[in-house]
């Protein structure tokens, strides 16, 4: 099997088992839509477009280098590693879990399993998988789209961010914010 075509069941095999489980989640109390929300959201289309462009290889997408098997395989394992983690996020967070910017019934600071590693670890984990995913495709378009996802990620954390604080309390998620990184495990928290 080449390696396009394990990038090709990670990412089919995450968009449709994620999208099953999105049905699995508590009723929302308060949902936020801003214009910073709007604008996290055009930066993820984009980017995503970008690499689906990318992985077509259309006019315009020639690669700036060639992953051989060997590094596609690898790239893969870490595409894999990434969405595993994206999954073990969104399982231990539980009904908690929304798509969009929300408070859940019974919503409350999580801050065990992978969500002691980074406060955000189903962004962290995607950013992984996408970069990796751009590395093999080695593009500019592929590594352009990685770039305005992982920044359209990072803008909805903040937005995120500010409405946890204001919903759970800044001391509850204040101290927590101290403790943890936000997006990349291991850097200086705050």
């Amino acid at each position: 099997m080449r390696p396009s075509v394990v990038f090709a069941v990670i990412w089919i095999g995450w968009v449709l088992s994620w999208f099953g489980a999105s049905f699995w989640s508590a009723p929302t109390e308060k949902r936020i839509v801003t214009w910073d929300v709007w604008a996290s959201r055009a930066a993820l289309f984009a980017g995503a477009l970008l690499l689906l462009h990318s992985a077509r290889l259309m006019p315009g997408a020639a690669r700036l280098w060639h992953a051989g098997y060997g590094a596609g395989y690898a790239l893969a394992g870490l595409t894999l590693a990434g969405i595993v983690f994206v999954w073990w996020a969104r399982i231990h967070l539980g009904r908690l879990w929304s798509s969009a910017i929300t408070r859940k019934k019974g919503h409350r600071v999580v801050d065990s399993g992978p969500y002691a590693w980074v406060r955000h670890p189903i962004y962290s984990g995607l950013i992984a998988a996408l970069a990796a995913t751009a590395a093999a495709q080695g593009t500019v378009t592929a590594l352009c789209g990685a770039a305005l996802v992982a920044i359209g990620l990072w803008l909805k954390a903040r937005v995120e961010e500010r409405f946890l604080i204001a919903e759970l309390g800044a001391e509850a998620y204040g101290a927590y914010r101290r403790r943890v990184p936000m997006l990349v495990p291991f850097l200086p928290a705050g």
